[in-house]
């Protein structure tokens, strides 16, 4: 990795690429340090102690610290990935998008624009509902006539500032936008998980050493493991027949079809982030003590931001009492996370990253076939039940990082930078060198033709 970013730090427009990545990151981080208009700064860290069992602690994970210093960028890119979804499930259930969709790149770029609108939207909504909830539990914000516009209007604004930079980085710098954002967020809150373990050390001596040097050494299998599936790819043998064009002979040659173990890569982790977070944000907006509630709707709420509120493991030490509660929204908030991951892995390979049918037809149409396979539908069949059987792989594979840290929460740990983390740092970081190699071959070949 270390000497592709060497090799491409020779190339000109790579160089620019490269600095322009940086420049644009270097913003949102300046960004998530300037406190939105409208805030008694000494009361902050306040209530933000008050809350530390609250989902927005999850929040401001992916947010890089945003969210607890009530940055304008507190919302970051959470109304974009969220409006992304709901465009994407649209263009399915409503025939009008469908039709959008399909009309090439004017059709995307209708569909973009519909999903910046929405985006805008939700910001605005998240904002309003921050600002209500905040307000509810007692927040001091400036008492000024227009504080409450003008602060909704700043958390607007920061995260639709975050679309536009997002959409400027997947365009003119190198990687996905939205990966990178979120990637610079995680990795800013690195050193307080190093932290972390070394208070967990220093705490309980010999055993917590023992326990740091085991998480250290399980995150270096786990970016292995992630390294590994996200390289691991099914070889499908193709072989072109021959045709004779005038006193010339085409085809003959042998090849493959490379179908990788994760094609959706890590946005299944993200979007399914994205959905555990919104109901317990939306029910939290409603109720400010739900937390410490009961009820089916506060159960509810429990299961969805079980992460943010556990922190006492299973076994309560003060009580010497087995915590079935705890047991019990772990589970549920497992399972549910576990599908939406499954689901969204489908769903993303099957509907944006690989079609067998379109693939199928077009090997029918340049004369190749898969040894031992029919041209046309059984060729399709055949390409849709392999992709079926290395996606469920590759989902439950990711499904299994990703809940590690839950079991982790089992034994009284607070591990925020987990599998899921690992799994968006790694995978970020791999893509982005991908498309530096692929920009650097590309223009190794246009020299050579030159």
């Amino acid at each position: 990795m270390f000497k592709t970013l060497f090799n491409a730090w020779k190339v000109p427009e790579l160089r620019k690429k490269i600095l322009y990545t940086l420049l644009l990151l270097a913003i949102f981080r300046f960004g998530c340090v300037v406190t939105a208009p409208g805030i008694y700064v000494e009361n902050l860290q306040l209530i933000m102690n008050h809350n530390t069992n609250s989902i927005m602690n999850t929040v401001d994970i992916i947010t890089g610290g945003a969210f607890s210093s009530f940055s304008i960028f507190a919302l970051s890119i959470s109304p974009y990935i969220t409006a992304s979804i709901i465009l994407q499930l649209l263009t399915f259930a409503i025939p009008a998008l469908e039709e959008i969709s399909k009309e090439g790149e004017n059709g995307r770029k209708r569909i973009s624009q519909y999903t910046r609108y929405t985006a805008v939207v939700l910001a605005a909504i998240e904002a309003f509902g921050i600002y209500m909830m905040y307000r509810g539990t007692g927040f001091h914000f400036i008492n000024a006539p227009l504080t409450p516009l003008v602060f909704i209007l700043s958390l607007t604004c920061g995260s639709t500032l975050l679309m536009w930079v997002a959409e400027q980085l997947s365009s003119k710098g190198i990687g996905n936008g939205t990966s990178l954002l979120i990637f610079a967020g995680i990795i800013s809150r690195l050193p307080e998980a190093a932290k972390y373990l070394y208070d967990v050390a220093l705490d309980k001596g010999v055993v917590g050493v023992l326990i740091a040097l085991g998480v250290i050494i399980g995150a270096i299998l786990l970016i292995a493991g992630v390294v590994w599936v996200t390289e691991a790819e099914r070889r499908i043998p193709v072989q072109y027949a021959k045709r004779v064009v005038g006193r010339k002979m085409y085809g003959g040659q042998s090849t493959h079809i490379p179908m990788k173990l994760s094609m959706a890569g890590v946005m299944p982790v993200i979007f399914a982030m994205s959905f555990m977070q919104l109901p317990a944000m939306i029910m939290q907006l409603i109720n400010h003590d739900i937390a410490t509630s009961t009820g089916f709707v506060a159960g509810l709420y429990k299961v969805f931001a079980f992460t943010s509120l556990q922190t006492t493991g299973l076994w309560n030490a003060e009580t010497s009492t087995f915590n079935w509660d705890v047991l019990g929204f772990g589970l549920l908030h497992m399972l549910i996370y576990v599908l939406l991951i499954v689901g969204f892995t489908f769903f993303y390979t099957l509907f944006m990253a690989f079609n067998p049918t379109e693939v199928s037809n077009n090997l029918k149409k340049n004369g190749g076939f898969i040894p031992g396979i029919r041209s046309g539908k059984p060729t399709s069949d055949y390409l849709e039940s392999v992709l079926t059987s290395i996606t469920t792989f590759g989902s439950v594979f990711l499904a299994i990082i990703a809940v590690l840290p839950i079991l982790a929460q089992f034994a009284g740990l607070q591990i925020s930078f987990g599998g899921t983390a690992i799994l968006i740092v790694v995978g970020v970081a791999l893509e982005s060198v991908k498309q530096l190699e692929s920009q650097m071959l590309t223009r190794h070949y246009k020299g050579f033709l030159d």
